[in-house]
């Protein structure tokens, strides 16, 4: 647990000494979520129709933003190899590097996605199921793709390649996180996506860090 600690502070310290770095995927999904209202126009039964989705695409799109470099300065300066040849267990390791890239890139998309979903007119329930759903579903992006980030940690230009990986593997997330959000403003129980949502989480949460330290093994050989 130590060095999980020192892992994720490492990470966060990092990132906090690259401003621009950290704003990128944040205002990327700001500029997605603002256009599609504006595109879309006064119809609002569009645009709740549409909007739960919206939303959901735009932070895919934004955490493959942040998903390229996730791996790949460690694997240049060597920092990557090292942690491999570690006396603690890899998968914990890449695991840190997970949730310090969840609190980075995908938290602040989480906070202020109820806040730009009020340009799609969604109701207070969908609102609240939106951060539910984002809280609970958003993980498992950082974590699918820390597995494609592993495996293209040591390509130059990797992210058409990440896209490819990444893509068909959150098709169920945004189906159940979107699915939910519409439930939820029509005023029925979003109990059944959620449900599936949780459990494709905790699924992730118990493979994809061993997924990851495979593929980050592949990279270095």
């Amino acid at each position: 647990m130590s060095a999980f600690r020192v892992i994720v502070q490492r990470d966060l310290t990092m990132a906090f000494r690259r401003v621009g770095d950290l704003c990128m995927p944040l205002i990327f999904f700001v500029i997605v979520c603002t256009l599609f209202p504006l595109a879309i126009g006064q119809d609002k039964d569009l645009l709740r129709a549409v909007g739960p989705g919206a939303i959901w695409v735009a932070a895919l799109l934004a955490t493959l933003l942040s998903l390229n470099t996730l791996f790949r300065e460690d694997f240049d300066d060597g920092t990557l190899e090292q942690l491999a040849l570690s006396r603690h267990p890899l998968t914990a390791l890449l695991l840190a590097k997970t949730l310090a890239h969840w609190l980075i890139a995908e938290l602040p998309l989480v906070l202020s996605a109820p806040l730009l979903a009020l340009g799609f007119d969604l109701p207070a329930a969908g609102l609240q199921a939106l951060l539910l759903t984002l809280l609970i579903g958003t993980p498992t992006l950082s974590l699918l793709g820390a597995i494609g980030a592993a495996l293209t940690a040591g390509l130059r230009r990797a992210t058409g390649l990440l896209a490819i990986l990444l893509l068909p593997l959150t098709v169920p997330v945004l189906i159940f996180g979107a699915r939910s959000v519409g439930l939820a403003s029509s005023g029925q129980s979003i109990a059944g996506p959620l449900f599936l949502l949780g459990g494709i989480t905790t699924l992730a949460l118990t493979l994809a860090p061993f997924a990851t330290a495979a593929a980050a093994r592949v990279s270095l050989d």
